[in-house]
C-alpha cells in the first residue's frame, strides 16, 4: 500500500467491519471498495513453468509450421498414390512441450519410429496411431473395401512392420525434401517400438517440438507425431526464421530469362589489358629513367603475353602489327583464370635476362 490511510478513511474501514457484523454486507463491500481504491495497481502477474521453458520463439514455431504444411501436402500426395486411394495429410498443430508430456498422450500399443539424422546431433520420433495405421496396411493386404469396424489392440507383426516400412519411408523422404533448404537430414529409422514408455531420446524434462498430423482415407483417421527435441535442432535455430529459409523449391532457370540475361551481360563492358612483362625497379632507377633506356626483364619472347580481362589473366598472346597499327594474336585460352599476379620483389633486376623493351617518355 503506498499511502497512509487518513484518520477518516480508517473510520470508514472500522464502520464497514461494524456493518459486516451486523450483515449489512452492502455497506461493507462499498467501503471496502474506497479503501481499496488508495492501493495503486502494479503490472499484471504472469505466472510461468519453470518446468516447461518457452525455449522456441514464436517465430521459429511459425517457421516449423510452414515448413510442415508442405510435407504434409507431399506426404498425402506419395500415400495416395501408394494405396491407390484419396488420403489426406493435414497438418493439425505445432506446439512445444515436455518430452515426459508427449510420451504420457501417447497411446499404447502405437508404431514409435526413432529416426536418425547424419547431419544433426540427436533422434527424431515419428509415431504413427494404429487408428490409422491398422486401416493402411489392411489397404497394401488387398482389403480396406468396407469400413472397418473394430481395430486390433495389439502390437504389430513382423510382416506388418515390413508393410509398415514403406509407409516411412515415404515420410523420411518427405521430411528429407521439405528439409532440404535447412540441412541434409539423410534420416535412417533406428527403432520401431509399440512401447513409448521403452524409448527415452532426451531427458524427461527436455523441451521437445511436437507436429501433429491428422490422415484421413475413407472413413477412417488417425493421428501422426514428429517429435523433434530442441537440442537436436539447436544449431539450425538461426535458419528458422522468415527470411533465412523458403519453404518452396527453387525454381529452374528459365530458358528466355536466361537467353535475356546472356544477351545483357554480353553486351557489358569489361577492361582489357595485355601486359608486356613485369619487373621491380627502385625508386632512384625510375627517377633516373631516360629516353633510350633499356629495361631488363625476365619474360621469353617465347612465351606470349598475359591478356587480362577485369585484372584476371584470361588469354595468351602475340604482338605483332594490323594495318599499321599495334595487336595482339590470341594465342589461345588459359584452362583457369589465374589471381592477379603480386608485384615482384627485389633489386636483380640489372642481372635478368630475357626480353628488352625500350622505355618511352
Amino acid at each position: 500500500m503506498s499511502d497512509v490511510l487518513s484518520q477518516s478513511e480508517v473510520e470508514s474501514l472500522l464502520a464497514a467491519l461494524e456493518a459486516g457484523e451486523r450483515g449489512s454486507s452492502r455497506a461493507a463491500a462499498a467501503a471496502v471498495k474506497g479503501v481499496a481504491g488508495k492501493v495503486r495497481q502494479g503490472p499484471p502477474v504472469v505466472p510461468y513453468d519453470f518446468k516447461r521453458p518457452e525455449r522456441v520463439s514464436n517465430e521459429q514455431m511459425r517457421a516449423f509450421h510452414a515448413l510442415h504444411e508442405s510435407f504434409g501436402r507431399e506426404f498425402g500426395a506419395a500415400l495416395s498414390s501408394m494405396l491407390r486411394t484419396i488420403v489426406e495429410v493435414r497438418l493439425i498443430n505445432v506446439e512445444q512441450l515436455t518430452y515426459s508430456e508427449f510420451v504420457a498422450a501417447v497411446s499404447n500399443p502405437t508404431c514409435f519410429n526413432l529416426l536418425r539424422s547424419k547431419s544433426l546431433d540427436g533422434h527424431l520420433i515419428l509415431d504413427i496411431n494404429p487408428s490409422i495405421l491398422f486401416p493402411i496396411v489392411d489397404r497394401l493386404l488387398g482389403g480396406g473395401r468396407e469400413a472397418q469396424v473394430a481395430l486390433p489392440t495389439r502390437a504389430l507383426t513382423d510382416i506388418e512392420r515390413r508393410l509398415v516400412s514403406r509407409v516411412t519411408s515415404l515420410a523420411t523422404a518427405g521430411l528429407e525434401h521439405a528439409w532440404s533448404n535447412l540441412c541434409s537430414l539423410e534420416l535412417s529409422i533406428d527403432q520401431v517400438e509399440t512401447n513409448p514408455q521403452l524409448v527415452q531420446i532426451v531427458p524427461p524434462n527436455e523441451v521437445v517440438v511436437l507436429v501433429c498430423f491428422e490422415i484421413a482415407m475413407g472413413e477412417s483417421r488417425g493421428i501422426v507425431n514428429l517429435c523433434i527435441p530442441f537440442n537436436t535442432i539447436e544449431p539450425l535455430a538461426g535458419k528458422l526464421s522468415s527470411d533465412a529459409w523458403s519453404t518452396y523449391t527453387r525454381r529452374t532457370a528459365d530458358p528466355v530469362q536466361k537467353a535475356n540475361l546472356e544477351a545483357g551481360v554480353s553486351r557489358a563492358g569489361v577492361r582489357m589489358v595485355v601486359e608486356l612483362a613485369r619487373t621491380t625497379l627502385s625508386a632512384g632507377e625510375v627517377m633516373g629513367l631516360a629516353v633510350g633506356d633499356v629495361i631488363v626483364t625476365d619474360r621469353e619472347p617465347a612465351r606470349g603475353l598475359d591478356v587480362l580481362i577485369e585484372s584476371r589473366p584470361m588469354f595468351l598472346a602475340f604482338p605483332g602489327q594490323y594495318k599499321g597499327q599495334k595487336a595482339i594474336r590470341i594465342g589461345r585460352v588459359l584452362e583457369k583464370p589465374r589471381a592477379p599476379a603480386a608485384p615482384q620483389t627485389g633489386s636483380d633486376t640489372a642481372a635478368r635476362k630475357g626480353e628488352h623493351g625500350t622505355a618511352s617518355p
